[in-house]
């Protein structure tokens, strides 16, 4: 490194000169999608349920997490006394008791309104939670699996999500794989 002085009238400088290349920020970083999407997903984790763990990630339009939600029991519901089953009498399966990921994301969040924000979701949501995004104000779903496609309730969902104005899309995966250790 040289230092030049420069005196200008009463005032004396140092000019730090450097002949180091300038440092750009790194290359490789997540895109938003894939971040919040790896949100949802690793939210999903947390899902005790033996054969769907699903997870879901709201954010607002300035792309700050606002909640995160995953299909499971209500509070005070034992994980343990409630089935897992997926087939049998209704009161023995586990539809009428699960709750799911959208649901818990959108009732986990407190802080205000949701208007306008986006929910990562990793199965497409079913009727029931098209109805809560839409009430919740939610403007923009980005799912990763749709493979209920052709349900009825995923029907009438993208029915009732066009007709409110809600955006969707399939997640367009990148094939990058994350890893660590916790």
């Amino acid at each position: 490194m040289r230092y030049k002085i420069v005196i200008r009238q009463q005032y004396v400088s140092i000019e730090l000169r450097s002949k180091r290349r300038k440092v750009m920020k790194r290359s490789g970083y997540l895109s938003w999608d894939e971040y919040f999407m790896g949100v949802a997903i690793m939210s999903g984790m947390r899902s005790k349920d033996p054969n769907s763990q699903v997870g879901c990630c709201i954010v607002s339009e300035d792309n700050k997490i606002l909640s995160m939600g995953y299909n499971g029991f209500p509070k005070g519901c034992s994980d343990d006394e409630f089935p897992w089953d997926r087939e049998g009498s209704d009161l023995e399966t586990k539809y009428f008791y699960v709750t799911h990921s959208e649901l818990n994301a959108i009732l986990n969040y407190r802080g205000g309104s949701l208007e306008g924000a986006k929910l990562y979701v990793s199965l497409f949501p079913c009727n029931e939670c098209a109805k809560a995004i839409i009430q919740a104000g939610i403007k923009t779903v980005v799912y990763d699996s749709d493979k209920y496609a052709l349900s009825p309730a995923t029907i009438a969902s993208k029915r009732m999500l066009d007709a409110a104005g809600v955006r969707y899309y399939q997640y367009a995966r990148t094939g990058r794989k994350i890893s660590f250790e916790v």
